[in-house]
C-alpha cells in the first residue's frame, strides 16, 4: 500500500534525509520523520517553511513533483512593500526571470495568516511596509517564488507553501506530520 504523509518544514531544515556536508550541523528531515522507505516529492529551500509530502511510491512522487502534470502549489509570502493592482497583473501575466518566462500565476493579496512564530523571526523595519500575498503557482523552478516576487519589485521576506494540489497544513504544526490517503493518478 502506498505510503503518503504530509510533513510541515520548520524554517532551517533541509528536505532531505541526510546533510551532504556530513557536520550534522543542519537539521535534515531524519530530525523528523522516521519512516523508512519515504521520501520528498519536490523540494522547499532550507529557509522556506511548510508543506512538504513525502512518499514510498516513485510514480506518485513524480507526479507530485515533475512540472508536466502542473499540479497547483499554494504559497503565502511576506513581502518587502506595499502590493500594488500592477504587482498581482505582472504575477498574474507571468514574471521574465533569467532562466525565461514562468507561467501565469495566481496571485492576491491576503489578511496577514495566523502562523507559528518563525526562529529566528522576520527582521521588523518600522520604516519599510510589509504585506502578504498567495501566489499559486504550476511550475516548480529553484526559488520561482522568491524570484517572481522580487522581479516584480516586492522581495520575500518569508515563505511558506500552504497546498499541494488538495493537500494542506491545516491543523499541522510545524516539524509534525501526518499520514494521508494517497489518492490513484
Amino acid at each position: 500500500m502506498t505510503r503518503l504523509i504530509v510533513f510541515n518544514k520548520p524554517f532551517g531544515v533541509l528536505s532531505q534525509f541526510t546533510d551532504a556536508a556530513g557536520d550534522g550541523a543542519r537539521a535534515t528531515l531524519s530530525d523528523h520523520i522516521a519512516v523508512p522507505g519515504v521520501y520528498p516529492a519536490g523540494r522547499l529551500d532550507r529557509d522556506s517553511e511548510g508543506l512538504l509530502l513525502l512518499t514510498d511510491d516513485g510514480r506518485l512522487q513524480a507526479r507530485i513533483a515533475d512540472p508536466r502534470f502542473k499540479l497547483p502549489k499554494t504559497y503565502w509570502a511576506q513581502v518587502e512593500g506595499e502590493a500594488t493592482p500592477g504587482h498581482f497583473a505582472a504575477l498574474r501575466g507571468g514574471v521574465m526571470l533569467k532562466d525565461g518566462p514562468t507561467l501565469p500565476a495566481q496571485a492576491e493579496a491576503i489578511d496577514p495568516p495566523a502562523l507559528w512564530p518563525r526562529d529566528p523571526p522576520v527582521r521588523f523595519r518600522k520604516t519599510v511596509p510589509d504585506c502578504w500575498i498567495a501566489l499559486t503557482i504550476r511550475e516548480g523552478r529553484n526559488r520561482q517564488v522568491r524570484r517572481m516576487t522580487a522581479a516584480v519589485g516586492l522581495p520575500t521576506l518569508r515563505l511558506v507553501r500552504w497546498q499541494v494540489g488538495e493537500w494542506t497544513l491545516d491543523g499541522l504544526a510545524p516539524g509534525a506530520w501526518r499520514e494521508v490517503p494517497a489518492l490513484r493518478w
